[in-house]
């Protein structure tokens, strides 16, 4: 029997199936990113987006085809973390648009639907490049115009459009020569078609290749991490799947266990840091213990009840203050800069921390303002608070689309609070211009990009245009970046260390800064940031 239509139920299946396909290739998607920092995140993006959305369509009962696409685009638009996140729930966004008042998934509604994605999401991207998940999505939903009237059973319909988007993927680098030169393909369309595959097969009843993904032997983890966190709020059961979904990227057998504001993960891993890091972006750290199990335990059992929390008082509604910051930022050191310079809520993230589109509506909600301005300081976070400024109702919300931390304290600094929302969004921005950021961190992977040659555990400069500088020392890789950076006009360098350099060894490259450039004012600010040795600014 030749299948023409699908109905809700097995619309449902094919989309959790996909969500899960894309769970189990997050890494390698992550392994595509053509930079060699550690912050290949786009696979571990587009999981955590899709995550709530699989979530909420498990659970409906007897939905209509309509209502699983709306709970598909609502929890994705919801949960959408960095640029292919935001993208990604463009398109269901705009497949959904594509079907209301649909009964069943025939091929002309499915070519009507990936139509109406495609333009909804080229529609999100202010400057859409070729060579990305655009495009082959683009190709997908060419190839389903193409064929939808062709009376094909409807297997083969999705097959030969799979087929199309497969071919696009393997020509992205040939469109984008960074692609090329790292030889990897675009890791946006990537994860796109791993969902879609994970789809098809479930519409066959296949069980979902894993593809890339090696089942090797388990990983061994070496540290035991128990952690309490205290979160302003009850955490519910889809933030806590979020949360398990992300610590799942840096270690394994993830149990969270939650008590009223009491938030309590065991787990093991090999980079204890990062998980305390990544749970400090739900609450306040209360306890913690990490015990290396390499080594005979002689400590006493590690118990927190939610007695032991600290208990957060409900906070009355205020009057709506006239205007507030937001800023995103990774280290205490930051937090602080930038509360003194008056921004009202550090939303802990960056690189390797995308915030979500509902992190920042909650963060709007919390400052409560008549306007909000957010400052999202990295360009894989913007998209995400421009989602929230579209779907925030309750106040105006404006985005400036500074992509560094030097970025965002500039904007901040020159907002005049007598000028109106226009003037200050057109003053910042045009501030934020002047700005030159380098960062230096340590490569991932070997790789060649820039003309240069990388291999791993090399330090990196990496400024407004690309990567600057490459050597084995942090401070000389810092001072090449700079002498690319500041010209005559410069009078002002910043440096902003990060948690893993040394004060001693901040203040010896503030030393040799100086000397490089006498003619610049020099300060030295700790940020306590992660990934990144020390970033710098010269205006």
């Amino acid at each position: 029997m030749e299948v023409r239509e699908i109905d809700a139920l097995t619309f449902r299946k094919m989309f959790v199936t996909g969500a899960r396909c894309l769970e189990i290739q997050k890494n390698y998607i992550n392994d595509l990113n053509v930079f060699p920092v550690p912050d290949g995140d786009t696979g571990t993006n587009m999981s955590l987006t899709i995550t709530t959305a699989a979530e909420t369509v498990s659970n409906l009962e007897n939905p209509s085809v309509e209502e699983v696409a709306k709970a598909i685009s609502s929890g994705s638009l919801r949960g959408a973390r960095g640029n292919s996140g935001v993208i990604l729930s463009q398109l269901f966004r705009g497949f959904y648009k594509g079907l209301k008042d649909q009964t069943s998934l025939t091929a002309p509604i499915i070519s009507a639907a990936m139509t109406k994605a495609t333009e909804t999401a080229y529609k999100a991207v202010m400057k859409p490049k070729e060579g990305t998940i655009l495009t082959v999505a683009k190709a997908l939903s060419d190839r389903a115009a193409e064929l939808c009237y062709n009376e094909m059973p409807l297997g083969d319909f999705m097959e030969a459009i799979l087929a199309a988007g497969d071919s696009t993927l393997a020509r992205t680098p040939e469109m984008l020569p960074v692609l090329k030169e790292a030889g990897v393909v675009d890791a946006g369309g990537q994860g796109l078609m791993t969902i879609l595959h994970g789809a098809v097969d479930a519409f066959y009843g296949r069980e979902p290749e894993e593809v890339h993904v090696e089942m090797a032997e388990a990983v061994s983890y070496p540290y035991k991490a128990e952690i309490v966190v205290i979160t302003d709020a009850v955490m519910s059961d889809r933030e806590r799947q979020v949360l398990s979904n992300l610590l799942d990227t840096v270690g394994d057998e993830v149990e969270i266990a939650v008590g009223g504001t009491c938030v309590r993960v065991s787990m093991v891993t090999d980079e204890p840091g990062i998980v305390i890091e990544k749970l400090m972006t739900v609450g306040e750290l209360a306890a913690s213990r990490v015990r290396n199990m390499t080594i005979p335990e002689g400590a006493a059992a590690f118990a927190v009840d939610e007695a032991e929390a600290p208990v957060k008082e409900e906070k009355a509604k205020e009057p709506a203050k006239p205007y507030a910051f937001i800023a995103v930022a990774s280290g205490d050191g930051m937090a602080e800069i930038f509360a003194n310079c008056g921004v009202e809520k550090v939303i802990k993230g960056g690189q390797t921390m995308n915030p979500s589109t509902e992190d920042f509506l909650n963060a709007i909600e919390e400052v409560n303002a008549e306007v909000v301005y957010i400052l999202p300081n990295n360009k894989n976070i913007i998209l995400a608070a421009s989602q929230a400024a579209d779907l925030s109702k309750d106040c105006r919300v404006a985005v400036i689309p500074t992509k560094t931390i030097p970025q965002g304290l500039t904007a901040v600094i020159n907002y005049v609070p007598d000028r109106s929302v226009e003037e200050n969004v057109a003053a910042m921005t045009e501030e934020i211009g002047r700005v030159k950021t380098g960062q230096v961190t340590y490569a991932v992977r070997d790789t060649s990009i820039d003309g240069k040659e990388i291999h791993v555990g090399d330090m990196m400069g990496i400024n407004d245009d690309g990567i600057a500088a490459v050597g084995q020392d942090i401070k000389a890789v810092c001072l090449d970046m700079l002498k690319a950076m500041v010209d005559e006009d410069a009078e002002l360098i910043s440096i902003y260390n990060g948690e893993d350099l040394s004060s001693e060894d901040a203040e010896e490259l503030q030393g040799m800064v100086e000397e490089a450039f006498p003619d610049c004012d020099v300060e030295l600010n700790y940020g306590g940031q992660a990934v990144y040795y020390c970033i710098v600014s010269v205006e």
